[in-house]
């Protein structure tokens, strides 16, 4: 089934015609054709995610620890902006290791994914379940590439690299990862790295178009392959511009497994002006599915 938008066409696939176009999907993820794009709905799979997995429950969190003015209380960004204007940068650091510190509980999904041999993996949201899986499954073959704001460690860079033992690895090697993690907004694992705050996107998005933030490495390595998105949302402008500038120049076909029914309009028209598939079915049966 398709559904016409203004500005494009959502490309909505339902019913035995997504199942077996999942069948490809999952021939290409063999093939390393495709970088999975994780998002915290995934977290939910098993049982109940052990830490907040909107940004919506972020906000509230932080409200709770500092309360912000109710015009802006519900968006993650501007309470930590404001945190980060009037108590300093340790402190909304300090609260976000709290939020993201119960012990990673890596789903049979993140396991699974944890032992392919892919050349990229991203994982876009700050609670470093996919770190651990890869951690627990014994490689000593990843490089996680974190992104971070610059102000937090004085230096003219946009992100920094960590093997598995959280190690740091110099920009020049993490090339030669077999597997790179790229965890674009951060993670609370090995080192507390956040882009949480509206200053801290501020100073990316002024270079994001020219790509300077985006690592060399997944700049490569996406050069040949498609995305595949799952537990997404994309409800939040922040989150539709990283996805958009993350998959800039990448060689496609890309993929999202959404219920179409619960999409907000603006997450149906950025999938259809990204040309995304969409698979419209349950995100359980298409990560069983996938592990078959």
């Amino acid at each position: 089934m398709t559904a016409l938008l203004s500005g494009g066409e959502l490309i909505r696939v339902t019913g035995a015609d997504a199942l077996a176009l999942l069948a490809d999907v999952r021939a290409s993820l063999a093939a390393d054709r495709l970088v999975p794009y994780l998002g915290p709905d995934l977290l939910a799979l098993d049982a109940p995610a052990a830490v907040p997995i909107l940004p919506e429950e972020v906000a509230k969190l932080l409200h709770k620890r500092t309360p912000a003015p109710s015009r802006i209380r519900t968006n993650m960004w501007s309470v930590a902006q404001y945190i980060d204007s009037r108590k300093h940068r340790k402190t909304l650091t300090a609260y976000m290791v709290d939020i993201f510190g119960a012990p990673p509980q890596p789903t049979a999904f993140h396991r699974w994914l944890a032992g392919q041999p892919l050349s990229m993996l991203v994982d876009s949201w700050y609670d470093s379940t996919l770190r651990a899986a890869l951690v627990g499954s014994g490689r000593s073959d990843v490089v996680d590439v974190q992104g971070t704001t610059r102000a937090g460690i004085n230096l003219d860079q946009w992100y920094l690299s960590y093997d598995l033992s959280g190690a740091v690895v110099p920009g020049e090697k993490a090339g030669a990862a077999a597997t790179i993690l790229y965890t674009p907004h951060g993670g609370v694992a090995p080192a507390g790295n956040f882009l949480v705050a509206d200053s801290d996107y501020v100073e990316v998005l002024t270079e994001i178009d020219i790509q300077t933030p985006i690592p060399l490495v997944v700049q490569e390595r996406r050069t040949t392959r498609g995305f595949l998105f799952l537990g997404c949302r994309f409800h939040d402008q922040m989150l539709r511009t990283y996805a958009r500038q993350i998959m800039k120049r990448s060689s496609g076909p890309h993929y999202a497994v959404a219920d179409c029914d619960k999409l907000q309009k603006n997450e149906a028209k950025f999938f259809a002006a990204q040309g995304i598939v969409v698979l419209d079915i349950g995100l359980k049966v298409a990560t069983d599915l996938l592990m078959q």
